[in-house]
């Protein structure tokens, strides 16, 4: 584990997909990651790339040839080069090798770097194209957060404020986790969406058109908070296991395949180029 810390928090990541495996508050002695209970779900907050969501069988297709690509890709599951760290920042790389280009024909290398600034965890994606053409690529995050934050507390004492008014639409996931082209509201109370039991009983809650750019974790029983910034990430995806202590906020440059469209990588919704020689960075932020 590689350790970065300040006055206010003590971050722990793993090497194992360069994945945040702890957020701990040292003003309110709380930790705000899941804990990756394998018996419910054994992720604390996995990076994905180079995909996010499912790709349909499994098969990405690049130039009129098949590759097998499990869903959100291989970095979670992959080991992850310690570049760099001090007290404060911690830098990850996950360079192209002969396994990757199995399942990806690209050469990248793609590096996490994560440093406290004041009150905030900046989370920020990199992607180098060491190719001779330009790259395709999805990239995102998926950290899941404790709920209730305290022993004693209830899961539905908590909801989810949106930065903006939206009107929430859901982009709705069949069975196997593909588009359905199906939409449904999503009830909303003046920017709150109180966290119920079985608000995720159909998957994700996946929002495309959001004119904001921050959700924050609060509770009706007190003023702890948590907030996820998100200002280069144009799709976010919410979930969480039904019936488990947590909530995921993920902000996606990417999303999952559409049933009956199984195309190209290049033609892939939401899907982002990389041009020869050029460098793609995006950020989230965590803080209280």
């Amino acid at each position: 584990m590689t350790i970065i810390e300040n006055n206010l928090f003590k971050i722990a990541i793993r090497a194992q997909g360069g994945e945040l495996a702890s957020f701990y508050n040292k003003t309110t002695n709380v930790e705000h990651m899941w804990q990756a209970d394998a018996t419910i779900w054994p992720w604390h907050a996995p990076n994905l790339f180079p995909i996010v969501g499912g790709l349909i069988n499994n098969q990405l297709f690049v130039d009129g040839h098949t590759y097998e690509l499990p869903r959100h890709g291989f970095t979670r599951t992959s080991e992850l080069l310690l570049i760099s760290s001090n007290e404060q920042s911690a830098w990850f790389s996950l360079p192209y090798s002969e396994k990757t280009l199995a399942k990806y024909p690209y050469k990248f290398d793609f590096q996490i770097h994560y440093d406290l600034i004041d009150d905030a965890l900046r989370v920020t994606y990199k992607v180098i194209n060491l190719d001779k053409k330009p790259i395709y690529f999805s990239v995102g995050g998926h950290p899941a957060f404790n709920v209730p934050f305290n022993k004693g507390e209830d899961y539905e004492d908590y909801y989810l404020e949106f930065e903006a008014d939206d009107k929430l639409i859901t982009h709705q996931l069949s069975a196997d986790g593909f588009f359905n082209g199906e939409t449904a509201p999503v009830p909303i109370k003046v920017k709150k969406l109180f966290l119920t039991r079985d608000l995720f009983n159909k998957d994700a809650l996946v929002f495309k058109n959001l004119h904001s750019r921050m959700v924050t974790i609060k509770s009706t029983q007190h003023d702890q908070t948590l907030t996820v910034e998100f200002p280069h990430f144009n799709y976010l995806g919410l979930w969480a296991k039904p019936g488990a202590d947590f909530v995921c906020i993920e902000p996606w440059l990417g999303c999952a395949d559409t049933e009956g469209a199984h195309v190209d990588m290049s033609k892939k919704e939401a899907i982002q180029k990389l041009n020869v020689g050029h460098v793609f960075e995006a950020a989230f932020f965590i803080s209280m």
